[in-house]
């Protein structure tokens, strides 16, 4: 089967071999001289070896069935440098793994080697009462994160939808985006990540202090050019959001009101539009009344002071509100659980042959939506997102796509692009090619300076290659 570098058929070539019997042998033996448990068992190695590829038919054939020869999970900085000095000494691959909530094998093994798990290295640091800037370890879990960061009136920028899992070193390795990303954009875009405490992979590791300029290349980076201890990064004002969710009768106008209420003077912090059969197949809140099959809806998360004028807007918008809540005093899932991939693993599990793509729409957004949606009827469900890209207001789509083999995906992917989208690739490998699709010089001399031998996470960032 011949494809294009769009959709990859193999495993990136050049791939260091796994470790020999003697090399695992030799780093367990050293692990366990400085007091941690080396994981061996192969049912023990398949969970931590595991995320949520299985989104990507493409990925699927790939990556099932890859793990780590050896696990161990640390709890200090202490034994994340002697996890280093080890790989680095043995010369065996690492992979660093957070709670695995990606969908594109961020922490997916290519060639074996060690997986370093750091749930346990996650206190919060310091918090700064005047700015509200935060100092973290990677293996805080973002819900309980925020929690502690809203007991003095401060919350997350930018959180994915899988917040109540996911860890806050694992969003910035590899994570782009969420709720959150309408007010304040992309995890990228400089003002979010302010500095990091980062560990070499060397025989003698370094613990190194970046600032926001020397941690940006390790941002989005599938941790493939150090290891991140902990994480500097600002936060928000905490805000008692409302959980809202309107309907409209004809997708048309509720395009127009996803276009028109991020473009206000509203205090939103997030928007997804999706049309009605896959509002559908959503597992409304309790209290939501379900979707009926012809009602397309918008997902808001707004500020209490936004309510009177939304709702004295909704009859020029053609929309109604159906309903409303506080976040965090809902029964059932919380609204932000609907959104972003959220809205992918639910269609997901009631028919697996859907995957999804990520697109950046052109402005205005409904020409390209419909020229999709000509060519491929009912193999497109709409769901839209709203984010802020390069200080403007945007639309970003994430269709549920009916799956019909490579070709036909492409045959999309290249549509998608002559309409002018720009393709943010779930079913690709490399840093690079789930991004921009360029190599980030940058990322690629972070990894010279702090992975010297090339150990982290082999086969994820082309430019290395």
């Amino acid at each position: 089967m011949s494809l294009t570098p769009d959709l990859p058929s193999a495993l990136p070539a050049g791939l260091p071999p796994a470790a020999s019997p003697e090399q695992l042998d030799a780093m367990a033996a050293d692990l366990r001289a400085a007091g941690l448990k080396p994981l061996r068992s192969a049912g023990e190695l398949e969970g931590l070896s595991a995320d949520g590829f299985v989104y990507s038919p493409v990925l699927q054939p790939l990556l099932c069935g890859l793990r780590a020869q050896l696990g161990v999970s640390v709890s200090t900085v202490d034994e994340v440098l002697l996890v280093a000095a080890a790989c680095g000494r043995h010369q065996v691959s690492l992979t660093v793994r957070g709670a695995a909530t990606g969908n594109y094998g961020q922490c997916i093994p290519l060639a074996g080697g060690l997986l370093l798990e750091t749930s346990s290295l996650n206190r919060l640091r310091h918090l700064e009462a005047s700015s509200g800037v935060f100092t973290a370890e990677p293996g805080i879990v973002l819900s309980d994160l925020d929690q502690q960061l809203q007991h003095s009136g401060r919350e997350l920028r930018l959180v994915p939808s899988t917040m109540r899992t996911a860890t806050l070193g694992g969003y910035v390795a590899g994570g782009s985006g969420g709720i959150g990303s309408l007010r304040w954009g992309f995890l990228r875009d400089p003002g979010h990540l302010l500095a990091a405490e980062v560990v070499s992979v060397e025989p003698q590791p370094r613990l190194l202090q970046l600032n926001a300029s020397g941690a940006e290349p390790l941002n989005h980076a599938y941790g493939c050019n150090g290891i991140f201890t902990a994480l500097t990064m600002a936060s928000a004002a905490a805000v008692p959001w409302q959980q809202v969710v309107l309907e409209f009768p004809d997708w048309s106008r509720a395009l127009e009101a996803a276009q028109q209420l991020p473009a206000s003077a509203l205090l939103l912090n997030a928007l997804c539009a999706v049309e009605a059969p896959v509002a559908a197949r959503l597992p409304w809140p309790q209290g939501c009344p379900p979707a009926g099959g012809s009602g397309h809806r918008l997902l808001l998360l707004a500020a209490p002071d936004a309510m009177p004028l939304l709702q004295s807007w909704l009859p020029q918008l053609a929309g109604q509100l159906i309903w409303q809540a506080p976040q965090g005093q809902s029964r059932g899932l919380p609204l932000r659980e609907l959104t972003w991939n959220h809205t992918t693993l639910h269609l997901r599990s009631q028919d697996p042959q859907l995957t999804y793509l990520q697109l950046l729409l052109p402005q205005p957004e409904g020409p390209a939506l419909e020229g999709l949606k000509a060519r491929w009827g009912d193999d497109l469900l709409w769901h839209l997102e709203a984010v802020r890209s390069m200080g403007r207001q945007r639309l970003a789509c994430l269709p549920l796509v009916r799956w019909r083999g490579p070709e036909r995906l492409q045959e999309l992917i290249d549509h998608a692009r002559e309409l002018g989208c720009l393709l943010f690739n779930p079913h690709a490998i490399t840093v690079e090619d789930g991004g921009l699709g360029v190599v980030d010089a940058d990322q690629v001399a972070a990894k010279h300076r702090y992975d010297p031998a090339g150990l982290l996470n082999p086969g994820k960032l082309r430019g290395w290659a």
